[in-house]
């Protein structure tokens, strides 16, 4: 069983996804890491985040080691990340990747912006995570200054909308809603309540 996740920035759905591959006993990926290791990449070799021959080639070149790099979560690598993956000979460097993890024989859980539109659009799963502007930058707000990075709040909503913009508006694989997805707004819903709406969707799929 494949389950796809796609949603904005913040929306939660990576902390779902990473529950449901729990739940289900599925491996899981964060797709997102990979585009921030792209952008990453670039980065520790000086090269410009806008170089599309640079950023195709570290696309074609990443090492799934990389993916633990702590670097990866900081707030700067999810700017630099939205601005690689709006390349589409990025993205289609990273597609067969992705589609290999998808299809282990198990199944797989994978979040992301494209997973139900074009990673796997065939998944047996396919929910869209979504909230408010403001509430997904509370928690954006509230996550950095757990790690102690001071940001003000409106600082972190001004880059919310502006991935939301970058993301919905790119020529590759821009964020939407796949036709056949469950929409989960978790605008008003806590964790335990989203995951619960979740695995309801699921677990009605496998009855139908």
């Amino acid at each position: 069983m494949v389950i796809a996740i796609d949603g904005p920035a913040a929306s939660g759905k990576g902390t779902l996804a990473k529950r449901l591959a729990e739940h289900y006993r599925l491996p899981h990926l964060d797709t997102g890491l990979l585009y921030r290791a792209v952008a990453l990449t670039l980065l520790d070799a000086d090269r410009d985040l806008a170089d599309a021959d640079a950023a195709a080639a570290a696309a074609r070149g990443l090492d799934a080691a990389f993916l633990s790099d702590p670097r990866l979560r900081g707030s700067a690598m999810g700017e630099a990340a939205s601005i690689v993956s709006a390349q589409g000979a990025v993205r289609a460097a990273l597609l067969d990747w992705q589609r290999r993890f998808a299809g282990a024989a198990e199944g797989a859980v994978l979040d992301g912006r494209d997973i139900g539109t074009v990673v796997c659009p065939d998944a047996a799963v396919k929910l869209f995570v979504t909230a408010s502007a403001e509430e997904r930058a509370r928690r954006r707000h509230r996550e950095l200054d757990g790690r102690g990075e001071a940001v003000a709040y409106e600082a972190v909503l001004s880059d919310i909308l502006r991935r939301d913009a970058r993301d919905a508006d790119r020529a590759a694989a821009p964020l939407r809603v796949a036709e056949d997805a469950v929409v989960i707004d978790t605008t008003a819903l806590d964790a335990d309540a989203a995951f619960r709406a979740a695995t309801g969707v699921v677990d009605g799929r496998d009855r139908a």
